[in-house]
């Protein structure tokens, strides 16, 4: 799939899409004979990854090194157990990043309700 259609698909500008090729996040797995970025299904998942990690705060080091740890655990074959061992150590280190991120947007909501819920009734004209 060219670039267009996949901008189109996942709801990336061009620009976008060719950033992340240029800094190795996302790079097309094909180019066409003319030269054009052709995109995989694979391909696609990841951009819609990256996608979805880039709002969360994660750096684009990060994205790199979350989408290696990634691609190196569906490649493990259990061969090299330090290797797997190393990549199962980096994804516990995500999962705990993340969960994290979630307990502070949780709190971060909370707060924004009580707000709400401040100005909702100050609207309503009522005093404490």
């Amino acid at each position: 799939m060219q670039i267009g259609e996949v901008a189109a698909r996942v709801g990336l500008s061009l620009r976008t899409i060719r950033h992340w090729d240029e800094m190795g996040l996302v790079v097309p797995s094909e180019r066409s004979t003319g030269g054009f970025r052709l995109y995989t299904e694979a391909d696609i998942e990841r951009l819609a990854l990256v996608k979805t990690l880039k709002p969360l705060d994660f750096s684009l080091e990060q994205m790199r090194d979350l989408l290696d740890t990634i691609d190196g655990l569906e490649s493990d074959t259990g061969s090299d157990a330090e290797r797997s061992s190393e990549l199962h150590g980096r994804l516990a280190m995500y999962r705990a990043a993340t969960d994290s991120r979630i307990e502070a947007l949780r709190a971060h909501v909370q707060g924004l309700e009580m707000l709400s819920r401040e100005l909702r009734r100050l609207a309503n004209g009522r005093s404490r």
